[in-house]
């Protein structure tokens, strides 16, 4: 299992006044579902974060988004582990496969594969 990327969620209302404001630090929308966008830099696209109003699927909202290589191997460690799952592991229609686990001091974290 390796992870692919790790990008930080901003939870803010403001879509269009983040747009703007992130765009003036350089970074562009590379994918916009209206509830969340995500911004990369153009020199380096591993250089991420997302910007939330509130999530499409889930009672709450991630605090972090982690990319891995086989979700259904990492939700089956967090299970074995006991670990808090807080939104069950599914496919969404925006093509990614995903479920949310807290994390020892509280945060939520994404855990996502791409179909």
């Amino acid at each position: 299992m390796s992870v692919r990327r790790v990008v930080p969620v901003v939870h803010s209302p403001a879509g269009p006044q983040s747009r703007e404001f992130y765009g003036l630090l350089g970074l562009e929308p590379v994918m916009d579902h209206g509830w969340i966008t995500t911004f990369a830099s153009p020199a380096e696209p591993a250089a991420q974060l997302s910007v939330m109003s509130a999530d499409a699927t889930a009672p709450v909202s991630p605090d972090i988004s982690i990319e891995v290589d086989d979700v259904d191997e990492v939700h089956a460690r967090m299970v074995r582990a006991g670990a808090e799952i807080v939104h069950p592991l599914q496919d969404e229609e925006w093509g990614v496969r995903r479920f949310f686990v807290r994390d020892p001091g509280g945060k939520v974290v994404n855990v996502l594969s791409h179909r």
